[in-house]
C-alpha cells in the first residue's frame, strides 16, 4: 500500500532524475524537458508583465499625465527589481550545480544562507531608493505636473523591495530544483490579486451595471498611489505563499530542525562572484533605459506615455524568451553539475532555437495586434497611434532578441556571467544610446525605437557567438583535467 506522504513525480522530475543518474536522454526527451520546464516559467514571466498592463491600463483611464508618471519611473523600478534578481541568481546557480551533482545537503545550506543574505541586500536597496526617490522625477527631466505622482509611485515600490526580493529568491530556488509549476501558479495568482487590489485602491467608490444588475463598488480613489499600493499588497501575499512553498512544502528545500543558518564565507564569495556581473548588467541596462527616458522626456507627456505603453506591450512578446531562458539556466546548471557536458550543449541549442521560433511568432502577432494592445492600455488616440508605430518597428528585432535572452540564460546556468554582462553593457551603451540620441533629433520617438531594433539584432548575434565559445572553453577545460 502506498504511503499517503508519497507524491507522484512529474515527467520533468523523472527526466531530471534520469539526467542526474547518467542515463541517456533521447532527442525527443531533451526537447520535452526544455518544454516542460519552459511553459511554467513562461507563465511566470508573462504574469509579471500582465501586472504592468493592469497598472498601466487602470491608470491610463485617468489621463496622459497619470500614465506618464508611472512610465517615467518604470525603468528605475526595473533597475531595483533586477538587482533583486541578481542577488537571487548568485545563490540559485550554486544550488542548481549542487543538485545536479547530487549534493542535496549542500544545496539546502545554500538556500538557508540565501534567505538571510537576500534580506540584507533588499534592506540596502530600500535605503538607497528612499534617498533618491523624492528627486528622481526631477532628475529625469519630467514636467512639474507629473513629478509628485511619479515620486509617490516609486517610493511605495521601494518600500516593497524586501517582498520582491523574497519572491524572486523563492521562485528561483524552486525553479533550480526543477519545480517551475509552483512559481508560475503563484505569479498568476499575484496578477489576479493585483487586479482586485488596484480596483479597490485606484478608483473612488462607484456604481456599475452588469447584466442588468446595479452594483456598488467601494474604492479609495488614490489614483497612481493606489496602483503602487495594490501591487505591493499583491507582492506581500505572494511572498508569504512563495516562501511557504520553498521552506515548508518543497521536497528538496523544506526546513528541518537543528539546521544551521550561519553564513559561510565560501558560499557568500561564490554568490558575489556570480551575482555582481548580473547586477552590473542590470544596472547598466536599466541605467541605459533611464538614459533613454531622459532622451524621450523632452519630447513631452504623449511621447513618454507612448514609449512606456509600447515597452509594456512589447514585453508580452519577449517574456516567453525569459521563461525559456530560465529553463535553460536550470538545465545547463544541473547537467553541468552532473558532469553531462554534451547534454549541456544540446539543451542550450534546443532552448535557443525554441526561443527564436517563439519570439518570431509573437513578434509577427504583435505587428497585427498592436492597435488592440495599445487600445487596452490607453484611450488617448495620440498615444495609441504613436505606440502602434514604434511597436511595429520592434517586430523585426524579436527573433535575435530571443536568441540573446535564451543564450544569456544558458550562459548564466553554466556560471558564465561576467563576459555576457560586459557584452550587454557595450551593446546597449555604445550602439543603442548613441543611435537613439542621434535619431531622436530628427524623427522623435520613432528614431529611439529604430535604434533599439538595430541594437537588439546586434546583441543576438554576439550572444550566439559567445554561447558557442563558452562551451568550447568548457570542453577544452574538461579535456585538460583528463
Amino acid at each position: 500500500m502506498k504511503n499517503k506522504s508519497e507524491r507522484k513525480i512529474t515527467k520533468s522530475e523523472y527526466l531530471l532524475a534520469q539526467m542526474k543518474d547518467g542515463k541517456r536522454l533521447t532527442g525527443k526527451q531533451q526537447f520535452q524537458l526544455v518544454c516542460f520546464l519552459s511553459i511554467p516559467a513562461i507563465l511566470a514571466q508573462i504574469t509579471s508583465i500582465i501586472m504592468q498592463y493592469i497598472d498601466a491600463s487602470m491608470v491610463g483611464s485617468l489621463g496622459a499625465e497619470a500614465s506618464a508618471s508611472i512610465g517615467l519611473v518604470s525603468s528605475s523600478t526595473w533597475l531595483f527589481g533586477g538587482l533583486c534578481g541578481a542577488a537571487a541568481a548568485g545563490f540559485s546557480i550554486q544550488a542548481a550545480h549542487l543538485l545536479g551533482a547530487g549534493k542535496i545537503k549542500e544545496a539546502r545550506s545554500v538556500m538557508r544562507q540565501s534567505v538571510l543574505a537576500a534580506l540584507i541586500v533588499s534592506l540596502v536597496l530600500v535605503l538607497g531608493g528612499m534617498l533618491i526617490g523624492g528627486k528622481l522625477p526631477e532628475w529625469l527631466g519630467a514636467e512639474k505636473g507629473i513629478q509628485k505622482n511619479a515620486s509617490s509611485y516609486f517610493l511605495i515600490f521601494i518600500a516593497s523591495i524586501p517582498l520582491i526580493q523574497l519572491n524572486r529568491l523563492a521562485g528561483s530556488m524552486l525553479q533550480c530544483s526543477g519545480d517551475m509549476r509552483t512559481p508560475g501558479m503563484l505569479n498568476i495568482g499575484m496578477c489576479i490579486m493585483d487586479v482586485i487590489f488596484n480596483g479597490l485602491l485606484i478608483f473612488p467608490s462607484r456604481t456599475v451595471e452588469i447584466a442588468g444588475a446595479v452594483l456598488h463598488l467601494p474604492g479609495a480613489g488614490l489614483g497612481v498611489t493606489g496602483a503602487a499600493l495594490g501591487t505591493a499588497l499583491a507582492e506581500l501575499v505572494t511572498a508569504v505563499l512563495m516562501m511557504t512553498s520553498l521552506c515548508v512544502r518543497s521536497p528538496v528545500f523544506r526546513l528541518k530542525r537543528k539546521e544551521s543558518w550561519k553564513l559561510k564565507k565560501n558560499c557568500i564569495k561564490k554568490a558575489v562572484r556570480l551575482a555582481v556581473p548580473i547586477g552590473w548588467e542590470n544596472v547598466m541596462m536599466c541605467g541605459a533605459m533611464i538614459a533613454t527616458t531622459r532622451i524621450v522626456a523632452p519630447l513631452g507627456a504623449i511621447a513618454i506615455a507612448a514609449n512606456s505603453f509600447a515597452i509594456t506591450a512589447e514585453s508580452l512578446c519577449y517574456m516567453p524568451g525569459y521563461g525559456i531562458g530560465d529553463a535553460a539556466a536550470t538545465l545547463t546548471g544541473q547537467s553541468l553539475g552532473a558532469g553531462r557536458l554534451e547534454l549541456t550543449k544540446k539543451f542550450s541549442k534546443i532552448a535557443v532555437w525554441i526561443g527564436i521560433f517563439i519570439m518570431s511568432v509573437t513578434g509577427a502577432a504583435m505587428f497585427f495586434a498592436a492597435p488592440f494592445m495599445m487600445s487596452l492600455l490607453t484611450p488617448n488616440r495620440e498615444i495609441q497611434e504613436l505606440g502602434i508605430q514604434v511597436l511595429r518597428i520592434e517586430v523585426f528585432a524579436e527573433p535575435m532578441y530571443g536568441a540573446s535572452i535564451v543564450a544569456s540564460g544558458a550562459l548564466r546556468g553554466a556560471g558564465d556571467t561576467f563576459i555576457p554582462s560586459m557584452m550587454n553593457f557595450m551593446s546597449i551603451w555604445f550602439v543603442r544610446l548613441p543611435l537613439a540620441l542621434l535619431l531622436s533629433r530628427s524623427t522623435g520617438l520613432v528614431g529611439v525605437w529604430i535604434a533599439m531594433c538595430v541594437e537588439l539584432c546586434f546583441r543576438g548575434i554576439i550572444f550566439l557567438l559567445r554561447l558557442r565559445q563558452s562551451f568550447t572553453n568548457i570542453t577544452n577545460k574538461e579535456k585538460r583535467k583528463k
